[in-house]
Parts: structure tokens; C-alpha cells; sequence
């Protein structure tokens, strides 16, 4: 039975307590061929994200190792929400200083005037028009690795190799169900009964993961793909965020040596560990979920120089 309290996002959970995340609003793509009636154009478009969200930090990662920071923008929101939702208040005036508005929302109103979801990160929006082309996180790091390929830098890793695609895909599914919104499901489950199936699923998959990696070292052995990024946005917010503010504490990450150790080499590898800002990190979940966290106290915790401590891979 759902219990006594109220729901983070109500609109999102079931009656059986469960958390089950809205679906993606806009879905339009940018491609290669321009079928989708848009084609792949610097300064076109621009990546609005937060510091903060897992979601958007794997968009920010590929963008930077496929040296595409030079032809998508990046705009960055405030880690904390308010009842209009993501906030331009990094910048100087409060206004993003490409698109000119305050609030991620007004784009997404200027693409649907009747939008009445959950405003979400990370969004692509138009510069030209102003509006939204796409919030499908799951497809945008896909296609900045196919679709934008002729903005690549150089010597820009392929992290979608076409050779590989039905093996990452594989790995992607019971990582995002069980371990990326797993931790979700545990930490917005308002029945005993739903936090219990997302906290044992959650834990499965890590143990499942830690074996694999146990003789490689990514989790397609030794090159970096889009699953390692994947599964890295979420290992990297684990202890900070995850094991105490979302109940997933059979372990802290730094307790599950393999894991620890597969986090920290990716943490230190170029393009990774610079693009994490832990303040945000925490300050995003511990002030905005209300629900879980009523006196939006802060935690100082856990020491984020432990991420810099040898890993012994590779």
C-alpha cells in the first residue's frame, strides 16, 4: 500500500508507490541526412543542462570528448529548482545570454503553449526559434555520436561503434531500469513494498556490473563507450547523493571495490572528473526534494579527494 507520504512528483507515481518517470515531451532529431528536417550546424543549437543531473552530465561529457564544445552551446541552469523550474540564475542578469529567457520553461512553452509536465534537463533547444527540439536524453548522446559525426574532432573516440551497437544497447537496458532510474525508484517510492524491489534490483545489477568488470577493464573491455558514461553519472553521484538521501545503503560505492575502482579510473581520465561539480550535486538533491529532505540541510560529506586516490586499472 502507498503510505503516508506524498509524493515527490505526483504525476509520476503509482498507486502501488512506485515512482515511473514521465516519457520524453520532445523528440525531433537533428540528422546527418537532414530527414528529420534538421541538419547538424554549428551555433545552431544549444545544450541547456544542469551540473547537478545525471541525465544531463552524460550529454555533457560526450559533447566534450567528441570536441563538439564548439558547435553546440552549453547552457547551464541552477542547481536548485523553483516552482517554476530550472532557473537561469548562473548567469550575470538571470537570463540565459543566448536564448534571452529566464526559465527553461518558457522554451518549452514556446514549443507547447499546453505543456504541463515535469520541465526537464537536458533539452536542445533551437537558437533561432527559441524552441525545444528535443529532451529524449537517452537519444541525444547517440546521436551526437552518429549524427554529428562530421563536427568530430580528430582524434574523437567512437563511442557507439557500429560493431558494438547490439552489445551496448544490451548493457544500456538493465543499467538504466535497474541502476540509473533504479536509484530514482528507491529513493521516490512512497510504499515500503516499491523501494524494496527497486533497492534489490539496484543491487543486483551492481553486483552483476562489479563482476563483469572484474576482468575488464570498461565494460566493453579496454575502449570507453556509451555505457561507461552511462553508468559513470550515476556511480559518481552514488555516495554523495544516492546512499543516503535515496536509502540505497547495503553499500557505499567506495565498499564495492571493483566498482570504486572502475569509477575512480574513469573520474580521472580527461573529460570526465572536471565536469563534475559535487556542490551542485548535492545542493540540487538534498534543497529541491522537499519531500525526502523537509529541512533542506546540506550534507558536508563524503571527502571528494578520495576520487583522485590511485585506481590500479589498466
Amino acid at each position: 500500500m502507498v503510505g503516508d507520504m506524498a509524493a515527490q512528483f505526483g504525476k509520476e507515481t503509482s498507486t502501488g508507490g512506485a515512482f515511473v518517470r514521465q516519457p520524453n515531451a520532445f523528440t525531433d532529431r537533428v540528422t546527418a541526412d537532414g530527414s528529420s528536417g534538421r541538419r547538424p550546424e554549428a551555433g545552431r543549437y544549444r545544450l541547456i543542462a544542469c551540473l547537478a543531473c545525471p541525465w544531463a552530465h552524460r550529454a555533457i561529457i560526450v559533447r566534450g570528448l567528441l570536441g563538439l564544445d564548439g558547435v553546440i552551446s552549453l547552457g547551464l541552469v541552477d542547481p536548485i529548482r523553483d516552482d517554476r523550474g530550472w532557473r537561469f540564475t548562473l548567469a550575470e542578469d538571470g537570463r540565459d545570454p543566448v536564448l534571452g529567457i529566464e526559465y527553461l520553461a518558457q522554451a518549452y512553452r514556446a514549443t507547447d503553449p499546453d505543456f504541463g509536465g515535469r520541465v526537464t534537463v537536458p533539452a536542445i533547444v533551437d537558437v533561432e526559434t527559441g524552441k525545444v527540439v528535443t529532451n529524449d536524453y537517452p537519444q541525444i548522446t547517440l546521436d551526437f555520436s552518429t549524427e554529428w559525426a562530421e563536427f568530430h574532432k580528430p582524434d574523437a573516440p567512437d563511442l557507439y561503434p557500429a560493431d558494438r551497437r547490439a552489445e551496448i544497447d544490451a548493457l544500456i537496458e538493465p543499467i538504466f531500469h535497474n541502476v540509473n532510474n533504479g536509484v530514482y525508484k528507491a529513493g521516490f517510492a512512497t510504499s515500503q513494498e516499491a523501494y524494496e524491489a527497486a533497492f534489490t534490483a539496484l543491487f543486483a545489477e551492481l553486483d552483476t556490473l562489479s563482476t563483469r568488470l572484474e576482468t575488464s577493464r570498461y565494460l566493453l573491455g579496454d575502449r570507453i563507450t556509451e555505457v561507461d558514461i552511462r553508468l559513470f553519472t550515476t556511480l559518481v553521484r552514488f555516495d554523495a547523493v544516492y546512499h543516503g538521501h535515496f536509502k540505497c545503503n547495503r553499500q557505499k560505492l567506495a565498499e564495492m571495490p571493483t566498482l570504486w575502482a572502475y569509477a575512480r579510473d574513469l573520474f580521472q581520465t580527461p573529460g570526465f572528473g572536471e565536469t563534475v561539480n559535487f556542490d551542485h550535486i548535492k545542493r540540487h538533491y538534498y534543497a529541491t526534494h522537499d519531500q525526502i529532505n523537509p529541512t533542506r540541510i546540506v550534507p558536508l560529506g563524503p571527502d571528494e579527494s578520495v576520487w583522485q586516490e590511485p585506481h590500479g586499472r589498466g
